[in-house]
């Protein structure tokens, strides 16, 4: 059989693509400014908006400050009790070298302890709970010591229990059962209500109160004034002997530094 014969097909060239259709730009339109009004509120928002970011940081600048002198009130009153007991102490070593006696200075602050109630009580020693504001069993004020209130501590002996606290005690008083009279409402106590109402004594917070307690300083009057009563818990293990005075294994009467231990079971 003959070959078959081939015959050459033209290839095709593709397509080309039309040209997209160009866009027929928008007539340009002029913005239309807003009203007035309008403008001036926006103005106005934008003013406060910036006065209310500077008092923001006016104001934690101010409480950085005064967290700062918080802290350096501190350091500073540790700095003089430090001094003070260093200074007790070469007096006492001072006096035994020389073959002499070292006479303590008389403490300044007690702490009152009510710890009966109001059965058998007397109008007189009644009144004078009141003045001392103890009210309630297990109510604490603290009392500066003169000749006045010595005699009234005596005279209501039987009823209540008092000494002197140490530093460490009043410290945790304060932090633990500490709370104020403020705006006709009992209130917990914090720098902020401190300030309120103190500072106009330059005492700004809990450290200032602390150390004016602690030396009887010349605010002592109106910080224990703005404390109010402390309420304490019945102590652990309870009272059982009441009606005998300290010295004898009661419980009423002046402890001296002894009232540390009842106070820091009672906190």
């Amino acid at each position: 059989m003959p070959p078959k014969k081939t015959t050459d097909k033209k290839v095709e060239a593709p397509k080309k693509a039309a040209p997209p259709a160009k866009k027929t730009a928008a007539p340009a339109t002029t913005k239309v400014p807003p009203p007035e009004r309008k403008q001036k509120v926006s103005v106005q928002k934008s003013e406060k908006l910036l006065k209310s970011k500077k008092r923001q940081v006016v104001k934690r600048q101010k409480k950085a400050d005064k967290d700062a002198e918080m802290v350096r009130r501190y350091y500073k009153y540790r700095r003089a009790l430090r001094s003070q007991d260093r200074d007790l102490r070469n007096r006492r070593i001072i006096a035994r070298a020389v073959g002499k006696y070292f006479v303590e200075a008389e403490p300044k602050v007690a702490f009152v302890i009510r710890i009966r109630g109001i059965n058998g009580l007397a109008p007189k020693p009644r009144k004078i709970l009141q003045i001392l504001r103890l009210r309630q069993i297990f109510n604490g004020v603290f009392v500066r010591l003169n000749k006045a209130s010595l005699t009234l501590l005596k005279m209501i002996a039987p009823y209540i229990a008092w000494g002197y606290p140490s530093r460490q005690c009043i410290r945790n008083l304060m932090y633990k059962r500490g709370y104020a009279r403020f705006r006709g409402q009992r209130k917990r106590l914090n720098n902020g209500i401190i300030e309120k109402s103190l500072g106009k004594h330059k005492i700004i917070c809990m450290e200032d109160m602390i150390h004016q307690l602690i030396t009887c300083g010349k605010k002592f009057r109106e910080t224990a004034k703005f404390l109010a009563p402390f309420q304490l818990s019945a102590p652990t293990g309870g009272l059982k002997a009441k009606r005998k005075h300290f010295i004898e294994g009661g419980h009423y009467g002046n402890r001296e530094q002894y009232i540390s231990k009842l106070i820091m079971k009672m906190v």
